[in-house]
């Protein structure tokens, strides 16, 4: 089978260049300088257990027309798109550049392959009262205001809600085989705790370490929902590769505790007080407009979307998730672990 993938050498691809390598497969990765990237990505794959050696490069950049590919392709039996420009106070121009134009490009590429898509887009695009909220309604992209989400949700989450929005309809038109992985927020290795720095939840934890978190933001009822990286490379490993895949796979451990007994669990490995009251999530968001207070706290407004009161339907990727004999993970476990490999990344420091 011939793997394409993009966004290999981020948090997520790293461990699924390594799932799918340590399998036995070869996956070409799209790098935008193959000869500086590629020798580390292989020494981090093999650094997971992985086979680096497995793993080849092409030249490709999202931000370039048509991607920036110089040669034809060989012939791919699947595209993984990983691929996407982060951070919280991206400029609107530049997000949907690289996430909007540059997925719709990914597409394009698998539709002229005739291969599937795997699309990876985020699991709030399953909340619907807050698309709803954003002024999302419907599946015709040409419908929304997308000046409004922008600035109603960040440039970083409104051009991941359009690439995934606009991707989806262009798929259906084409009659690409496409199939969406969903992920919640990505907590460390469920063996080793181990995540990155620029992850939402290493922050999280940070804050919390660093006496940041004097309150519990909303409600016990609010959540910020989670799934271990590994499970979600295994995961987006097998929508690649089995024969038959859902359309839609909810990458989210239902288990997750809510966001108080999150902290309680974290605090009680980083040595720290958790705290204990609650904050209303709209008092916290309005605290956090006021100039520089979000610095200070280290927390953008963006990311307060993702702690939330819904609750999710987890029953088609748990079926799934049987069928692949795929074992679930403890996630209060993971958030042990991760907050472990946190403590200790401080301890080096």
């Amino acid at each position: 089978m011939s793997l394409l993938i993009t966004g290999a050498t981020g948090f997520i691809g790293r461990h699924l260049c390594a799932q799918l390598t340590r399998e036995g497969r070869t996956v070409t990765a799209m790098l935008r300088q193959p000869g500086r990237q590629l020798p580390e990505l292989r020494r981090v794959v093999d650094e997971l257990g992985g086979d680096g050696c497995r793993i080849e490069a092409i030249s490709g950049d999202l931000d370039a027309p048509e991607l920036g590919l110089s040669a034809a392709l060989p012939e791919m039996d699947t595209i993984i798109h990983l691929g996407a420009r982060f951070g919280w106070r991206l400029a609107p121009e530049v997000a949907r550049q690289t996430n909007v134009a540059g997925s719709l490009a990914v597409a394009r590429l698998a539709q002229s392959l005739g291969c599937r898509l795997v699309f990876i887009s985020g699991f709030m695009l399953e909340n619907t009262q807050h698309l709803e909220q954003l002024g999302i309604m419907g599946v015709d992209p040409d419908a929304v205001n997308w000046q409004r989400v922008y600035r109603r949700a960040g440039a970083y989450e409104a051009s991941k809600l359009e690439a995934a929005i606009r991707t989806r309809a262009y798929a259906k038109r084409a009659g690409l085989e496409f199939v969406e992985v969903q992920p919640a927020t990505v907590a460390g290795s469920s063996k080793t705790g181990a995540l990155d720095r620029a992850q939402p939840l290493y922050t999280l934890l940070d804050n919390l370490a660093r006496g940041r978190m004097a309150m519990v933001p909303g409600t016990p009822e609010h959540w910020l929902p989670l799934v271990a990286v590994d499970s979600l490379a295994r995961l987006i490993g097998l929508a690649a590769t089995v024969e038959r895949a859902p359309a839609k796979l909810l990458a989210l451990d239902p288990e997750t505790p809510n966001l108080k007994n999150l902290l309680a669990i974290a605090a009680s490995v980083l040595g720290t007080k958790a705290p204990r009251h609650h904050i209303p999530m709209w008092c916290l968001a309005a605290l956090l407009v006021i100039p520089g207070l979000s610095r200070l706290m280290n927390t953008p407004p963006e990311t307060l979307s993702f702690i939330q009161s819904t609750r999710f339907n987890t029953a088609d990727v748990e079926r799934f998730m049987v069928e692949q004999e795929v074992p679930r993970t403890n996630i209060a476990e993971v958030v042990r672990k991760t907050a472990a490999f946190y403590s200790g990344q401080q301890s080096e420091t």
